[in-house]
């Protein structure tokens, strides 16, 4: 199969500025810093699509609402112009009105209006930035978006401890969501963004060590144990339906992807092979799952494509390239797969459609890539990275690229190394 190389495509991007108006006068240092954040918040939120948007510095730009300008704003090629307003309504709270204009169309597109303090700024700045956007794009954006990982931090060095944690799309406001002092593996979002599937190790001296599925509330931070069965329970996936789930298990000796349902525990088998069938990822429409296996004589799991209603009968190996593959994941819309492939000497990650056509490598040169997950439109993929520091130490973090390859940049940062990110589905 020929790899196709991502090119450099040219594409004419709308310039947009976001400008403040005078701040009020009874503001404290520290509430100007609060707004200072949400206008630093626009400005990044609306960088990350740059294959669309030119954020302008703010600088010597007049409000067309004042001015009535548009004129000078068109003669240099501005395209909407984003003002925005704080009331100070008490203490540490504010209203913040966000004002869109179109420099070309020469009027106001929409405003929006949200509250915020201390504890929620970004989570409003996010809410009326996501307004915005929808409003020039007809879309939504991947600004009110989650990312799970998991990262070894609290291990003191040894990684022996993983676990879970929780943050923005840009990698702020980190949180921590499991304490089992073991080892998270293969964690996955539901499709309300309210709950997560993730596997868990028990780091204690037993010689088998099982390897136990559980469900966590995010809400409440409740975890429970959704199969425990000898062996394997792992790399599960919500269904479309929200009732079932598709996971790996061992318990009949061989590695098989089941599905279960989550509130009586009954489980059906999907596949039936000699080699492990593993990792399984189900598009929106529930009628195809990729997954890994190794049937094809080589023993190398490549990924398959097929029906899990009906699997055995529709069953498509659609990537031939590398070693061996790892974590094939649906976009959002279910027409393309990326997943990473072992080849010369590392991991990296491609993307191929879901009849096997299209071949892309996303990354190359740029570490050990790995773990890739699509954000909530399709735009953006997250993954994670190994970078070798030295002879003796390398460092593990979560990056962000294009769906065609462009790396944004690094949204983790000196806390440990950050493995398994999954975007929320929302």
């Amino acid at each position: 199969m020929t790899i196709v190389a991502v090119g450099d495509a040219e594409v004419e991007k709308d310039k947009i500025v976001f400008v403040a108006s005078e701040v009020p006068s009874n503001v404290t240092s520290e509430e100007k810093k609060l707004i200072n954040e949400v206008q630093k918040l626009f400005e990044n939120d609306f960088s990350f699509y740059r294959q669309m948007f030119e954020v302008i510095k703010a600088d010597g730009y007049e409000a067309p609402a004042a001015s009535k300008n548009y004129s000078a704003l068109k003669a240099k090629n501005l395209r909407y112009f984003v003002l925005t307003a704080y009331e100070k309504t008490a203490p540490g709270v504010f209203n913040l009105g966000a004002a869109l204009y179109g420099v070309r169309e020469e009027k106001l597109l929409e405003e929006v209006r949200v509250t915020f303090n201390k504890g929620n700024v970004r989570k409003s700045g996010h809410e009326a930035a996501d307004v915005l956007y929808q409003k020039i794009s007809g879309q939504t954006s991947i600004f009110r978006s989650k990312i799970i990982f998991v990262s070894d931090v609290n291990s003191g060095g040894t990684g022996d401890i993983k676990e879970l944690y929780v943050m923005d799309f840009d990698g702020r406001k980190r949180r921590q969501l499991t304490f089992h002092r073991g080892t998270v593996i293969s964690p996955a979002f539901s499709f309300d963004g309210k709950k997560v599937l993730y596997s868990l190790i028990k780091n204690n001296r037993s010689k088998t060590r099982n390897v136990n599925l559980r469900l966590l509330d995010i809400e409440t931070g409740k975890s429970t144990v959704l199969s425990r069965k000898k062996g394997i329970n792992s790399g599960a996936v919500f269904m479309p339906d929200g009732e079932h789930i598709a996971l790996t298990m061992s318990h009949e000796g061989n590695a098989e992807i089941y599905a279960l349902n989550i509130k009586s525990g009954k489980t059906r088998r999907i596949t039936k092979h000699y080699a492990p069938d593993v990792d399984p990822s189900i598009n929106v429409s529930g009628t195809k799952m990729a997954f890994l296996s190794g049937r094809s004589g080589a023993g190398k799991p490549m990924i398959y494509i097929a029906d899990p209603r009906s699997l055995e009968k529709s069953v498509k190996r659609i990537s031939y390239v590398g070693k061996f593959n790892a974590t094939p994941r649906f976009s959002p819309d279910g027409s393309q797969i990326a997943f990473s492939s072992w080849l010369d000497n590392r991991f990296d990650i491609f993307r191929v459609d879901d009849n096997g056509d299209n071949l892309h490598r996303l990354t190359k040169d740029f570490g050990s890539n790995e773990d890739p997950t699509y954000s909530n439109d399709g735009q953006f993929i997250a993954f994670s990275s190994q970078r070798v520091l030295s002879r003796s130490k390398a460092v593990q973090n979560i990056y962000i690229m294009t769906s065609e390859g462009e790396i944004l940049g690094q949204v983790t940062k000196d806390f440990g190394n950050c493995s398994t990110p999954r975007w929320s589905k929302y």
